[in-house]
Formats: C-alpha cells, sequence, structure tokens
C-alpha cells in the first residue's frame, strides 16, 4: 500500500457541544514529516481540534484521516501518541509501572529499555517508585509527555506540552521534541513555543481556522519593528 502524502487531514469539519458550536467548518491537511503549531487564544477550539484527530470525539460533519485512516480505527490509534492538556496518568501506578503499562499495551519490544531511557531523558528516576498522586504538577507532566512518546509514535499530537514545568525541562522537551522523526502538531497560545517547536502555523479563532502558512511567512508581515506576537494578534483581531 502506498503511504499517503498527508498524514493528517480534516476536510470540512464541524462540532458542537449542544448549542454552542466548537468548530466551523474546518479543513486542512498536512504532510507526513512536517511540524505545525495549531495557534489560537484560549476557547478557540485547538483542544477539540486535537481530541477529533485522536479520535476521542466523532465530528457532526466533515471527516479526518489519519495517515489513511479513519481517525477512531485501530490503524490510526497505532501510529499516533497523543498529550492532552492536562493529562492525568494512572494515579494509583508509579511512575515506573505507567511508563512499563503503556509501552506494554503500545506493543513496545523492549518495555523495560524504554522506561528507562524515558525516567533518564526527563529526569524521573528519583521519583520511579513514587504515586503519580503525590506528583508535583510538573512531574506528572514529564511522566505524561513519556507516555506520549514511549512508543515512538510516527504522528504526534500534544496540547500544551510545556504546561508546568520549569525552564531547564522545558529545554529538555525542546530537545527530545525536534530529535523526533514525526509528523507534528503542537497545541498552543504562545508564539514562542510555536517558533522553537514548528515551521508551520495553523491559526485558529472561534472554531474557524484564518490563516495557515510558515513562520517565515508571519515574520514578512511584521511592521517595522513589530514582534510577531502582534502580527498573530493582528490576524485573529481582524478575523474576529
Amino acid at each position: 500500500m502506498v503511504a499517503p502524502a498527508a498524514c493528517i487531514e480534516a476536510k470540512y469539519v464541524t462540532k458542537s457541544y449542544g448549542k454552542t458550536l466548537a468548530l466551523s467548518d474546518v479543513t486542512f491537511s498536512i504532510p507526513c514529516g512536517e511540524r505545525y503549531a495549531l495557534l489560537g487564544p484560549n476557547g478557540a477550539g485547538k483542544s477539540t481540534t486535537l481530541k477529533l484527530l485522536v479520535g476521542l470525539l466523532k465530528p457532526d460533519t466533515g471527516s479526518i484521516r489519519i495517515n489513511g485512516h479513519e481517525a477512531f480505527s485501530r490503524e490510526a490509534k497505532m501510529v499516533m501518541g497523543y498529550l492532552p492538556e492536562d493529562a492525568t496518568p494512572y494515579r494509583t501506578l508509579s511512575v515506573r509501572e505507567n511508563m512499563e503499562y503503556i509501552a506494554a499495551l503500545r506493543g513496545v519490544p523492549d518495555v523495560r529499555g524504554a522506561t528507562d531511557r524515558f525516567l533518564d531523558l526527563l529526569s524521573l528516576r528519583e521519583y520511579e517508585k513514587a504515586k503519580v498522586g503525590k506528583l508535583s504538577r510538573g512531574n506528572m507532566q514529564k511522566l505524561s509527555i513519556s507516555l506520549a512518546l514511549i512508543h515512538d509514535p510516527r504522528i504526534v499530537l500534544l496540547d500544551e506540552p510545556l504546561n508546568y514545568l520549569d525552564i531547564p525541562t522545558q529545554e529538555k522537551v525542546f530537545g527530545l521534541l525536534k530529535a523526533l522523526d514525526s509528523t507534528q502538531i503542537v497545541s498552543t497560545h504562545i508564539m514562542s513555543i510555536a517558533t522553537r517547536l514548528t515551521d508551520k502555523v495553523l491559526m485558529i479563532t472561534r472554531g474557524r481556522i484564518i490563516w495557515s502558512g510558515t513562520i517565515e511567512m508571519l515574520k514578512g508581515m511584521e511592521r517595522g519593528d513589530e514582534p510577531i506576537e502582534s502580527v498573530v494578534a493582528r490576524l485573529m483581531t481582524d478575523a474576529a
């Protein structure tokens, strides 16, 4: 079977929660190997978009394909890693038990080796026997990132991945994500994170994709000494 040119495709996707319209006619395509920021203010529809892509929600209308498969299919789930916002690993299990359990579920050949790697990569070794319920929010976030990546997924969806992390840990995560050979969507409302982790942007506000292009294109829209954040704010304000 020939691999699809686009690893992630959404066509005319609409999603409502009751009478509240969360996404309206959202269409985009992300080629395999590309890194995109899903950029928008709080409540713009970023988390809903990721939940639809990972198959946790179904669209009211429209279609989503992941590596050529339906988002909720087994084939799609096998190639994806997903970090939800405010992720909550199994609280009654230890850090190591969480990693080994998810690695085994994901079919990782060397469960112990993969666990040891992430314990060291994200400085969780001293907490490996600690129950998740007793971790700080920052260490819980490090564990959640590990669980999203432990099976070396080909498609990575991350919702505000740097939440709760101190600056040294943020730098470790930047390095880890940039070293991955994967298609990535990083949802964020912070432009500096988008510029560090991605090359291209899908800009969303009020449930609509209002702009798509490269970081360099955004920089080219700066007026004088205007920072890139002001360009983004102007685009969002104009689209409101």
